[in-house]
């Protein structure tokens, strides 16, 4: 999204350096806003067994993922760039599809999940390195991020390794694959 440059931004980034970390971080500001509706999302359409353990889990990490938004917004500000964070706005500029499923077993919504946070900590990871060398500040918020968000993940794959290592959703690449063979894995276990 091309924007006008700001007219002032943090001392020693320049105007354009400004705009552009604040591109970057619209991105993050995108994708975590997505997140945080897709977390809650699940939160409400969970059933069957472990209900209440995914139902309860989901929560902290709807309040960490906006406090993360937030943290970013602010940032963007802090460069001297608005920033936008309407529904119109998150749609028109995203680049991927909207979660997919809807009522789903705890396995179901886990497997999806997990292909969700994939894409969030691949992409923020691209963000953190992009602003390495242009913004400390950035970067060390983005890298925070990661802490949380790769811990988040853990806690969803924890739901769908079996006791020899081996992971339900292991090669599946969209969320309604990953869905599926989470739930056929968990058909099968002992």
């Amino acid at each position: 999204m091309a924007r006008d440059l700001p007219k002032y931004t943090v001392p020693s980034l320049t105007p354009e350096d400004g705009a552009k970390v604040a591109e970057i971080l619209q991105g993050r500001l995108n994708a975590l806003n997505d997140l945080a509706l897709t977390l809650k999302h699940i939160h409400w359409n969970v059933v069957g067994p472990h209900f209440i353990a995914v139902h309860e889990m989901l929560d902290p990490q709807v309040d960490a993922v906006r406090l993360m938004v937030d943290a970013i917004a602010e940032r963007i500000a802090t460069l001297g760039v608005a920033p936008v964070g309407t529904p119109g706005a998150l749609v028109k500029a995203r680049t991927w599809d909207d979660y997919s499923i809807g009522r789903a077993s705890t396995t179901e919504h886990l497997g999806a999940l997990d292909e969700v946070y994939v894409g969030v900590i691949t992409d923020h990871r691209e963000a953190a390195a992009a602003t390495e060398e242009l913004d400390t500040v950035t970067n060390d918020l983005l890298v925070g991020h990661l802490h949380e968000l790769e811990l988040f993940h853990w806690f969803v794959r924890a739901h769908l390794e079996s006791s020899g290592g081996a992971l339900s959703t292991d090669g599946e690449s969209t969320e309604e694959g990953a869905a599926q063979a989470a739930a056929s894995a968990a058909r099968t276990a002992p």
